[in-house]
């Protein structure tokens, strides 16, 4: 354990307070994202030094996680991998990562770990369940969870975190396959500024650009907003002529309009966002009619997709 201490003030910079979590109401920390966003936003050129020393644990490899996994790989770091499913693992390790045998076993073994999680429910399993990442941790630790959850879990996860000593960041990803592929997310991040410092040069390698929000609870508030807006289709070809047009119009756009709709990320978790974001309106008593109507489609898709799996296994032919 002394071990542990020396490392945490040697790599995270010295002793400081601990950020405790803010308990704020959802309209407050929207108000104040804006100001925290401007003040702190910055791009991979300012960052200094790799901090190459740490050894680095990734939990979950999804679309996004194996990407973002790869890309700490492929920078030189030392990166311990997990997923449920462990084939998973086997890509990555064949590129020179290593393979953990639970979340518990890579917090044990690394300094800092990243969690790509699916949804709340896969969050709070993988950090606090049995073998969970939280029986790992300890001083002179940190524990980023870059999941798209709601502040709620955002602030469980990060209470028994700090409890075991350790530090906690939240730092949710706007972007796809895609840009997960090219190092070009965005990550809206909140909670130890100690943390958040020294995983610089890591959310550099993953992403283009990143913003410090202040407390626990921040980013993911902004995260559900963004992939709110996301969720909902638009005119693009008028959209993109008008004082409104955004860098997704660009992205998306042209795809729709071929009727491209090659997955670049889950439709299952879309949806999920979508009801994330619907939950903090009903807490807020704020309308969001055409969030919802969005909502409303993609359940339907969902249950389409259903239907369809149920037809082919009834006609004896199963998934893959």
């Amino acid at each position: 354990m002394a071990a542990m201490f020396s490392l945490r003030t040697n790599f995270l910079g010295g002793p400081s307070p601990r950020l405790k979590p803010t308990i704020a109401t959802t309209a407050t920390t929207l108000s104040t994202v804006r100001a925290l966003a401007s003040s702190s936003s910055s791009s991979p050129s300012q960052a200094s030094g790799s901090n190459q020393h740490l050894k680095l644990g990734f939990l979950g490899l999804g679309i996004m996680g194996t990407a973002m996994a790869r890309n700490l790989v492929k920078a030189g770091y030392d990166v311990t991998v997990w997923n449920r499913s462990a084939s998973k693992c086997e890509a990555l390790v064949s590129e020179g990562a290593r393979r953990g045998s639970t979340p518990k076993n890579v917090t044990e073994m690394c300094d800092v770990t990243f969690a790509m999680l699916a949804d709340p429910v896969a969050a709070l399993e993988v950090a606090l369940g049995s073998d969970g990442a939280l029986g790992g941790l300890g001083p002179g630790k940190g524990y980023v969870d870059v999941s798209t959850v709601d502040a709620g879990t955002t602030k469980t996860v990060c209470e028994a975190v700090k409890s075991s000593g350790s530090l906690f960041l939240e730092a949710p990803v706007s972007g796809s396959k895609k840009p997960a592929e090219e190092g070009k997310l965005i990550f809206l991040a909140a909670g130890d500024k100690e943390l958040y410092d020294t995983v610089v040069p890591m959310l550099d390698v993953m992403g283009k650009s990143r913003f410090y929000l202040g407390a626990p609870g921040n980013g993911a508030a902004m995260k559900i907003v963004v992939n709110m807006i996301m969720g909902r289709e638009c005119d693009f070809q008028v959209l993109s002529q008008g004082a409104i047009n955004n860098p997704m119009f660009s992205l998306k756009g042209p795809t729709m309009l071929a009727r491209n709709y090659t997955p670049a990320f889950p439709l299952k978790h879309q949806q999920k966002d979508l009801r994330l974001a619907l939950d903090m309106s009903d807490k807020l008593l704020q309308n969001i009619p055409i969030a919802a109507a969005a909502n409303e489609v993609y359940k339907v898709a969902k249950e389409y997709l259903l239907g369809k799996a149920r037809m082919i296994i009834r006609n004896g032919i199963h998934l893959i």
